[in-house]
């Protein structure tokens, strides 16, 4: 009996990074969030934020209302404490992962474990997962325009870093998406190469 292959869709596990508190973001933010949710949805993959308010927030709801999957990493160590301690929403979060490290080490766990991290907006806490992710060499996305440290992360990678090709700018939530995900299957490609080698 032939066996039969079946093929398997890999997802990219995909980080969206922003400002919990928004009101230094551009206007639009709210719906700007929810359409770069609404577009790895709709690519087919998971969207991976730090479990929060304002723009990892509103990528998870839109990344919902598209029938997408996301996974918070939440600061805390328990549900309670997610609750009561730190303030956080549970919903629109499909699993969350109770991390126990705080904020700064739970930057660190939820950027190690994506295919690559998309900024918009932002303020220190956004700088932190850029910086994680360009260590850990990630593939970043910078959403332009958005206010924050997105609009400050160019200046800062050409004057201090040699990361340009690891860094996507945009200024289209949809573009940046979809360059992202063409950059991680490039990626993903040139592994194999060397798997096959």
């Amino acid at each position: 009996m032939a066996k039969i292959k079946k093929e398997v869709e890999v997802k990219y596990n995909i980080v969206v990074s922003g400002a919990a508190e928004i009101g230094h973001c551009c206007e639009k933010i709210e719906e700007i969030s929810k359409e770069i949710g609404r577009e790895i949805a709709r690519q087919q993959h998971t969207l991976v934020s730090g479990a929060t308010t304002g723009v990892p927030y509103f990528s998870a709801v839109g990344c919902n209302e598209e029938g997408g999957f996301n996974i918070g990493f939440s600061p805390a160590a328990s549900e309670k404490e997610h609750l009561k301690v730190y303030k956080l929403p549970l919903e629109p979060f499909n699993i969350m992962i109770y991390t126990g490290a705080d904020y700064a080490g739970r930057d660190i766990i939820m950027t190690k474990s994506a295919d690559a991290v998309i900024i918009a907006c932002g303020r220190i806490g956004t700088l932190h997962e850029f910086t994680t992710a360009v260590e850990t060499k990630k593939i970043i996305g910078v959403l332009e325009g958005t206010g924050g440290m997105a609009d400050k992360i160019r200046g800062l990678a050409e004057s201090y870093c040699k990361i340009s090709r690891q860094v996507i700018y945009d200024r289209d939530p949809k573009s940046l998406v979809k360059k992202v995900i063409k950059e991680i299957n490039h990626q993903k490609g040139d592994n194999l190469k060397i798997l096959d080698k």
